[in-house]
């Protein structure tokens, strides 16, 4: 009894040895016939391609022997002309197409860093930035022009400041983000030893006092 199941589990064995072979064979064959489908659509492709510039060729050669009388061997050179045009186009085509491929890849990859409107916006990763009260770029930045695209920060830090008209029409740099003129405070901090002395200082204290008010009026 033992040693026919022994036998059994051999048989059974060699059954599932025998099933995963032909899978695999299967599996292998099923891959040629896509392989062998996939070449003959190719070369069927450019059976088409030729025999349509075959045509194309008799075609123009038939108008140029009866129309324009030309010679017999100069029409079956156009012919002859026409299928090796169409054998090159169809050898360079796809070698032109891949190498574009990875011509625009590598432009990309350069200038991607540099062209953030490609993530749909001016500034900063597709984000606008509004700058109408002034800011600081700190990086290769571009944004558009008139005609054209500017890039800014590209060495270094570059502050943008907002313009506005003062009292007198002239446009310049704006000093404070409201756009109003301020106060300006003055502390003088003054010591005498009495009344009197204060009084002999006046003079010296209100030329100061002016200088200063000149020195603020200025920097603003």
């Amino acid at each position: 009894m033992t040693s026919d199941m022994d036998g059994l589990e051999a048989e059974l064995d060699a059954l599932d040895a025998s099933l995963s072979g032909a899978a695999n064979m299967a599996a292998g064959f099923n891959a040629e016939m896509q392989r062998i489908h996939e070449t003959f659509a190719q070369t069927g492709g450019g059976v088409r391609r030729l025999q349509s510039a075959l045509s194309s060729g008799l075609s123009s050669a038939i108008d140029g022997v009866v129309l324009d009388g030309i010679s017999l061997t100069s029409a079956l050179n156009e012919v002859a002309q026409a299928m090796i045009n169409t054998a090159y186009k169809a050898a360079v085509d796809p070698v032109a197409d891949h190498l574009g491929g990875l011509i625009s890849t590598g432009v990309n990859s350069v200038f991607g860093q540099y062209s953030p409107f490609a993530k749909g916006a001016s500034f900063a990763q597709g984000r606008v930035m509004p700058f109408a009260n002034g800011g600081v770029v700190s990086g290769p930045t571009t944004f558009p022009m008139r005609g054209g695209t500017g890039l800014m920060g590209e060495a270094g830090p570059e502050a943008i400041m907002p313009l506005a008209r003062g009292p007198d029409g002239k446009l310049g740099v704006r000093a404070g983000s409201g756009g109003g003129t301020g106060a300006v405070h003055v502390t003088m901090n003054i010591t005498t030893p009495d009344v009197q002395g204060f009084q002999r200082s006046q003079s010296q204290i209100a030329a100061q006092m002016s200088r200063a008010l000149s020195r603020g009026g200025r920097n603003r």
